[in-house]
């Protein structure tokens, strides 16, 4: 089974994350991807509480964002993020769309594992996260 862990998640634009026209400000998109990313992470029970329980941080070490269309104030938005790659790092990518569908911006995250206790990277995905995705592979069966 070749199938990798996903999630969305559903948000409506707040005032504060616009400007004064009502557009949403170009660097909440990357706390759009988070909050997407925690359910993805809360979905294989590898939450970063766990992480860092378990002797790892995850720092985000790439972004990138493709703006497509503007979000506005009081726009419901679907954050859809799926895994791409974890054998060595963390890729996932984004999709912001609004409620029509239509595509607003994409983008991807990459992450790397660093160990809490010696604060070097790792050159692997350490065990505990290939048992989780595997772990979530078997419940998907």
């Amino acid at each position: 089974m070749n199938v990798l862990p996903s999630a969305e998640v559903t948000l409506q634009v707040p005032f504060f994350d616009t400007d004064m026209l009502g557009v949403v400000w170009h660097g909440h998109y990357v706390k759009y991807f988070e909050i997407a990313r925690c359910a993805l992470l809360e979905s294989i029970a590898y939450d970063y509480r766990t992480m860092r329980a378990t002797g790892y941080v995850w720092p985000v070490v790439d972004l990138q964002i493709r703006y497509l269309a503007p979000a506005r104030f009081g726009q419901t938005l679907r954050v859809a993020v799926r895994m791409v790659e974890y054998e060595y790092r963390l890729k996932l990518a984004y999709e912001i769309r609004d409620g029509e569908s239509k595509r607003l911006a994409r983008g991807v995250t990459v992450q790397v594992a660093v160990a809490v206790d010696s604060g070097e990277m790792c050159f692997g995905s350490p065990p505990v996260l290939l048992e989780r995705i595997e772990r979530w592979r078997r419940q998907q069966a």
